[in-house]
């Protein structure tokens, strides 16, 4: 009898143990001001059964739109997208608990801050409105000094509406972690940056602009997995570029397109990921599309499209693939959700889930360990 109690309690604890595993946060980060949102959120994810619950907010931050969490998972840093009053925030970050406590905000020094990177020492943020970089030097307790470096970018292009001037909307580190690139919208261009980490004032240096089609708006930008080529989402025409990489170059080798060819109503391209095998890349597209594009990436980097799944909602600005690769969550800014779909790792394709988060805003998801 007390051998067959132990050996109970030893599956018992195996159990939870393996279940821990599968346990992972999700940060959502939100706008706060069209609806009823603290900012902040963060659940519990199960990467096995693709479960959810709610575990904490953080106290009440005006549109934290994008999120970056430094690399030792203690810290998270946030855009206050407020206009000529844009802000960036530091957190503490507590991941067993999902405790987030704020430790200062410093002026964005550009307006509607989109984007927000880190590194060791580094904070950076693209200025959308402001059509400026800005370069954060973190604190010993992962508190934020006021800016150090600020990048304003000129120019503007042919859409008068939305290219009256830069408009800087991501910035990606290289694999090497040797440059910055930063993709501005308004003036189709791609901008790459020395990386000097350890510098005090000249953190980044230009090194080279790449010039895109007239009127396409580079949006956001990935690596392939093995780096060695890049991939560049355009808002304003749905158009998906691969480029060669290799030491701070970059060469144009395919241009292909989020659009099936019978499409005929407005779109707006948003967000693209791989899956973590780098077998697959995933692009969103809002509007009146409101889609998915699933692209097999061939040995060469060239993409062969593969499908266009609907995302379940309105304004899939952003999407996340879970750790494990059997999820992609998709976050819709305007019907308040987060839609989860199941990923065949093997096609690559979605299947709805029928699960959704149901908060304001949802406008950028990431996961970290617990």
């Amino acid at each position: 009898m007390k051998k067959k109690f132990i050996l109970i309690i030893a599956f018992l604890f195996i159990s939870a143990t393996y279940a821990q595993k599968n346990k992972l946060n999700l940060l959502i980060g939100t706008y706060t001001q069209g609806c009823d949102s603290k900012g902040i959120y963060v659940y519990d994810f199960d990467s096995k059964t693709g479960d959810f619950n709610l575990k904490n907010t953080s106290a009440p931050t005006v549109n934290p739109s994008f999120l970056t969490v430094s690399n030792d998972n203690k810290f998270v840093y946030a855009v206050n997208e407020f206009g000529s009053k844009s802000s960036v925030s530091a957190f503490s970050y507590d991941a067993s608990s999902a405790q987030l406590q704020l430790l200062n905000t410093q002026p964005s020094e550009g307006a509607d801050p989109c984007h927000i990177i880190t590194d060791g020492p580094n904070v950076m943020v693209a200025n959308y409105s402001g059509g400026s970089i800005t370069v954060f030097k973190k604190k010993s307790d992962g508190s934020l000094s006021a800016a150090n470096q600020l990048i304003s970018h000129k120019g503007k292009g042919p859409n008068t509406q939305r290219q009256e001037g830069p408009h800087v909307h991501m910035l990606h580190f290289s694999p090497d972690k040797k440059y910055a690139l930063a993709t501005d919208l308004g003036t189709d261009t791609v901008t790459l940056y020395a990386y000097n980490p350890n510098s005090e004032k000249d953190v980044l240096t230009q090194t080279a602009v790449v010039a895109v089609k007239s009127g396409s708006g580079p949006r956001h930008l990935t690596f392939s997995p093995n780096g060695k080529y890049m991939y560049l989402l355009q808002e304003l025409t749905a158009a998906l570029s691969v480029f060669e990489y290799g030491n701070g170059q970059l060469k144009l080798i395919q241009e292909t397109s989020l659009l099936s060819p019978d499409f005929k109503g407005s779109f707006s391209a948003a967000d693209l990921h791989f899956s973590l095998d780098g077998k697959f890349l995933y692009a969103s597209n809002r509007g009146e599309a409101n889609t998915i594009s699933i692209f097999k990436v061939e040995k060469n980097g060239l993409l062969k499209g593969q499908e266009h799944q609907s995302s379940l909602g309105k304004g899939p600005r952003n999407f996340v693939i879970d750790p494990s690769g059997n999820f992609l969550l998709v976050g819709h800014q305007y019907t308040n959700e987060v839609v989860v779909f199941k990923r065949n790792k093997k096609t690559g394709s979605l299947t709805a889930t029928g699960e959704k988060i149901s908060l304001c805003a949802p406008v950028c998801l990431v996961f970290t360990k617990q």
